[in-house]
This record gives C-alpha cells, sequence and structure tokens, in this order.
C-alpha cells in the first residue's frame, strides 16, 4: 500500500520525543551523501568548538575587572600601584574584545559551513526522491495524489532545509555549549549549580506537554497543505473542464475551505509555540532569581567572589538559551519531523516492477512477443487478466479489440514492463521480461498513446526525447529525419521558431493531429523493434486521421506491432486480429474472421462509422 495514497503503516508519532525517529529515519538516506560534505561538515565541527570555547571564556575578563579593579576600589583597599590596575583595565578589555571577535568568526564560519552542508545534503536527497518517484510503479502512481507527492519534494524538502538553518544548527551549538558550561559550573560552586539545574525537569514537563500538541497540529497542517496542493493541481490541470461545466465557483469553495484550514492549523500551532517560549522565559527568571539570591549569599559567606558570581550569572543566562531556542523551535522542528516522515514514507515505498540479480542488459531483440498463460489483477480477488494466450511473430500487426474493460490497455502496460504479471510469463524473443532490465525492456518498445502527452519544452526536444541515449545522443540530422518519417516536419518548420518553437505543458499550443505527429517523430527516433499504439488515432478529424495513420505506417514498417483500438479500419489493417474479453483472448484470426464470428459483438466493441 502506498503511504501517499492510504494511510500509513507505522503508528504515527503523539510528542516531539516521538517524533525525532522520524529525523532520524532520514539520516540513512542523507548519509550516502555525506562523504562528498565531510570537509564543510569538519570545518563545521572545528570552528563549533572555537566558538564554545568563546563563549566559556566571554565573562572571565568582566571577573577580573570586578575582582582585581572594582571590588579592590569599592573596598577602600590601599592601592599600591595603579599602573598595574590600569594594565589589568586594559588587558581584559582587549581579552574580551578578542574573544567577541574570535566568537562572531567562529560563529560565521560554522553558520556557513553547516548551512551549505546541510542544504547540499538535503538537496540531494530531493533529487533521490524524484528519481525514485520514477521508479515506482504505475500502481503507486495510480493511487498517489499529484499535489501531495509535489508537496513532499517541494515544500517538505523545503521546509527540512529550513530548519536545518534556523533551528538545528543553533540548537546544536547551544547544546555543546550548555554542556560545557554545566561543568564549569559544577566546578565553580556545585551548590549554586543544583540551584539552576532544579528548573530543568519542570522545563522538560512544560516542555513534553506543549509540544506534544505543536507536533499533533503541524502534522495536520502538513496534511492539510497536501490536500490543498492536490486540489490546485487538478482544478489547474483540468481548466478546461471547470470553465466548460461552470465550476469556478465550487473550486474556490473547495480551495477556500482546505485554504482555511491550513490557516487556523498554522495560527494554532503560532500560539502553542508562543505560550511555550514565554512559560520557558518565567522558568529562567525563576532560576536566575534563585541563584542571584543564593549566590549573593555565598559571596557574603566568602565562598565566591563577586566575580566569580558574576561569571556564574553570566553562564546561567547562556546555559539556558537552548531552553529558549527549543521553545522557539519546537514548532519547526515538529513541521520538520512531520515533513521528515513524509519524505522517508515515500522514499521507503518500493517499486513492485525491479531488475533481478539476474537481469541482462544490453540486448538488441527481434520484436518476437509471447504473453504465456498471463493472469494479472490490480487488487486481490478482481482478476483483469485471467490466463491470456499471445503470440506476435516479428514485423507482425496484431489488433488487439474487444470491449471497454476486457484488458487491452494492461496488455499493453505488461509488454512496457510497466507491471509484472502475478501467474505466467511474459516474453521478447524467448526472453522473460523479469530477466531483462527495465531500462531494456522499454528500449525495445516505442509507444503512440490517444493522448500523446508534450513537455514544455522545445519541439526538438520533445522529439530528441525518443532517443534510448537521451537528447543529448541526438544530432539535428536525426530529429529533421524523424519528423519527416512521422510527417510532422512541414508543419514544424512553419511555426514560429521552427524546432525550436518551445510548447505550452502537455502540448496544448499545438493541435490534436500535430501532437500525435510529433509524439510519432519521438517513436521514429527510438528506433525500437516493437511499437504499441494504444488509440493513436482515436478523437481525430477525417484528414488529420488519413496523416496520422499514413505516418504511423510508416513507422510500424517492418517491426511488430500491437495495436489496440476501437476503430473497425484500424481493426482491418492488421495481419491478425485477436479479440479480447473478459480478460481472456475469445478469438483470434485474420480481420475478417473474426469480425464475421464477431458480428453480434462488434457494436458497442469497435466504431463502425467510419
Amino acid at each position: 500500500m502506498s503511504a501517499a495514497a492510504t494511510p500509513a503503516r507505522r503508528p504515527r508519532p503523539r510528542t516531539l520525543r516521538q517524533a525525532l525517529p522520524g529525523l532520524r529515519r532520514l539520516l540513512p538516506h542523507v548519509r550516502p551523501h555525506l562523504h562528498q560534505q565531510r570537509l564543510l561538515v569538519a570545518g563545521g565541527g572545528a570552528a563549533m568548538a572555537i566558538e564554545v570555547a568563546m563563549r566559556l571564556l566571554e565573562p572571565w575578563p568582566m571577573k577580573f575587572v570586578i575582582d582585581g579593579v572594582v571590588g579592590r576600589l569599592g573596598a577602600d583597599i590601599a592601592v599600591e600601584d595603579p599602573t598595574n590596575l590600569q594594565q589589568v583595565l586594559v588587558l581584559s578589555c582587549l581579552g574580551l574584545l578578542a574573544v567577541v571577535l574570535l566568537r562572531a568568526v567562529a560563529s560565521y564560519l560554522m553558520t556557513i559551513c553547516f548551512a551549505l552542508a546541510g542544504n547540499r545534503l538535503l538537496t540531494a536527497v530531493r533529487a533521490d526522491a524524484f528519481a525514485h518517484l520514477q521508479r515506482l510503479s504505475l500502481s503507486f502512481h495510480d493511487r498517489a495524489r499529484t499535489g501531495d507527492l509535489v508537496q513532499r519534494l517541494t515544500a517538505d524538502v523545503g521546509r527540512l532545509k529550513e530548519v536545518t538553518v534556523t533551528a538545528a544548527l543553533p540548537l546544536a551549538g547551544n547544546v555543546v555549549t550548555l554542556v560545557a558550561m554545566v561543568v564549569v559550573v559544577l566546578v565553580l560552586d556545585w551548590r549554586l549549580a543544583l540551584c539552576m539545574l532544579a528548573v530543568f525537569p519542570v522545563f522538560l514537563l512544560t516542555g513534553r506537554r506543549a509540544s506534544a500538541r505543536i507536533h499533533e497540529v503541524s502534522k495536520t497542517q502538513r496534511r492539510a497543505e497536501g490536500h490543498l496542493a492536490t486540489l490546485a493541481t487538478e482544478t489547474l490541470g483540468s481548466m478546461k473542464v471547470v470553465q466548460a461545466y461552470t465550476l469556478e465557483g465550487q473550486m474556490q469553495d473547495r480551495f477556500a475551505s482546505n485554504n482555511l484550514k491550513t490557516l487556523k492549523d498554522g495560527v494554532k500551532a503560532k500560539r502553542l509555540a508562543a505560550g511555550l517560549e514565554r512559560s520557558t522565559d518565567v522558568l529562567v527568571g525563576v532560576a536566575t532569581a534563585l541563584v542571584l539570591f543564593v549566590g549573593a549569599h555565598r559571596v557574603l559567606a566568602g565562598a565566591l567572589t563577586p566575580g566569580e558570581l558574576v561569571v556564574f550569572i553570566t553562564y546561567l543566562k547562556a546555559a539556558f538559551k537552548p531552553l529558549r531556542d527549543l521553545a522557539k523551535y519546537t514548532g519547526r522542528i515538529s513541521q520538520a519531523a512531520a515533513s521528515a516522515e513524509r519524505v522517508v514514507d515515500l522514499l521507503e515505498e518500493e517499486p513492485e516492477v525491479l531488475d533481478p540479480a539476474r537481469a541482462r542488459s544490453g540486448r538488441r531483440l527481434r520484436g518476437l512477443v509471447e504473453l504465456d498463460g498471463v493472469h494479472l489483477g490490480y487488487e486481490t480477488g478482481h482478476p483483469v487478466l485471467r490466463g491470456v494466450d499471445l503470440r506476435l511473430l516479428p514485423g507482425e500487426r496484431v489488433a488487439l479489440v474487444g470491449p471497454s474493460g476486457a484488458g487491452k490497455s494492461t496488455v499493453a502496460g505488461l509488454v512496457l514492463r510497466m507491471r509484472d504479471p502475478d501467474l505466467g510469463a511474459v516474453r521478447i524473443d524467448g526472453w522473460d521480461l523479469r530477466d531483462l532490465t527495465v531500462q531494456d525492456v522499454r528500449a525495445q518498445v516505442a509507444v503512440v498513446l490517444q493522448e500523446s502527452l508534450l513537455f514544455a519544452t522545445s519541439v526538438r526536444e520533445n522529439i530528441a526525447m525518443g532517443a534510448v541515449g537521451g537528447p543529448d545522443e541526438v544530432t539535428e540530422e536525426q530529429v529533421v529525419a524523424a519528423a519527416q518519417v512521422a510527417g510532422a516536419h512541414e508543419f514544424i518548420r512553419d511555426l514560429p521558431q521552427g524546432y525550436d518553437t518551445i510548447v505550452s505543458e502537455r502540448g496544448e499550443t499545438l493541435s490534436g493531429g500535430q501532437r500525435q505527429r510529433v509524439a510519432i517523430a519521438r517513436a521514429v527516433l527510438r528506433d525500437a523493434p516493437v511499437v504499441i499504439l494504444d488509440e493513436a488515432t482515436t478523437g481525430l478529424d477525417e484528414e488529420t486521421e488519413a496523416e496520422v495513420t499514413s505516418a504511423l505506417d510508416r513507422l510500424t514498417a517492418g517491426r511488430t506491432t500491437l495495436v489496440i483500438t476501437h476503430d473497425l479500419a484500424a481493426a482491418r489493417s492488421a495481419d491478425r486480429l485477436v479479440w479480447l474479453e473478459a480478460g481472456r483472448v475469445a478469438d483470434a484470426g485474420t480481420p475478417d474472421e473474426v469480425l464475421v464470428r464477431r458480428a453480434d459483438d462488434i457494436e458497442g466493441a469497435l466504431d463502425v462509422t467510419r
């Protein structure tokens, strides 16, 4: 089952503490890229160590001034050599300035190094997620929501990148500083240290309760944003239908409802995070007052110097900064944890069609296609194909016809290895497709669909995408030659920028016939031994259909061709006709023979009006 389309298989965390494993689940997907950023990580770690050391040193010049200069003057102690006091004062001020400058430089370098490393690592994870999405089987994409997948690739990974820079890095430095300062204050005065540490359990209890609510709201907000992205994607992708049926008001109402939900969840998360921040400020104030009261008595008792008390109070303020930051960033960290879970769920989704260890590659096949006792069902207990046996000889043209839902397109998907059969085998030239790599199988097959989608790039690139080696392996002459075979060269040459003309998304700036001929040119360039035509001429006017049919004839000459059609004329043009019904081969033979035997079934299954 898909994590994108169905409830997750593992229990969802309810607290921030339980959510952190979601972030840890991301580490195995980051680790392969970590080696490339080792210098940045090492540099950031060294800068962090220097920055922490400077934080520890920063209060000490003030101690020397208070104890060595101010304290002696305030106590009316005779100063034998004022020059020494002046030197202490100057050296302390210069030392403080040096410490602050070094700390600023180290903090800057730490932030830059870790930010670059984090952003590069998560950019690589995003690329991995996109590549993984393209490897996932059609069954996954049939169930998944496109808008939600886009949200995972863009917003969720983007949120992780943002939190890495604005929350995780400051917290990492502050936690290291906290540990170091706790050690120092324990050495200075363990009694005062215990006063400071006494508020930690209260903070942990308060933070745990608040973070549970914040994380739950964050998860709800991420899901709502995924629904919102899906609705926007569906509406924009179906704008013709929306406007034709005047659905603008309904779509606007649905969008407004989802949009308002994300707003409410976002405000609620901010309110909870703000409340946690303020409660933390109160706890810090209580701890400071307690330490100041006890520390003053320790100074009066002679156990501490005034300068040491100042160092202690300074450390106290600095040591509690991680608590403030944790409260401040709890909302962001919760959102990042929810985003990490969504990204990892996607990365851990297993493709159903895989290359086994025994897979062979690099073969050029002749085009003998066989389906041997093939059974396939998209859902358990609902078979689509029931023991299909089919054989296409090299260079033979076979029409696959029958009523809608008979399984014709499923057969085409099996030949392309979009899915593997539950039982039986699909072979090309005797090779079981499961013994070949997915890439090699699909390199042997060219496809022209009823709705041939083009990409929002130049006509040249759309054609060149058909090449097995990719667009970079194709010359201008090969592109033009493929377009000429497809009967597309003339109209492409008349476009505003010719082959460099940029088509709109899905190729909507071209007519249906033009899109089909560009798609045919793409198939020509693939030079595959097997061609699948899935309703390739459906929906075209008579003149355009004739042009496209002529181009298809040139494409399929000498190639094994599987024609999936409801068009009687296209069925008659085949060498052999296979009648598929209820997932079984119900009849096969020459087109005329089968059509005579199936005369009663033709109406409703084939278009006989042409």
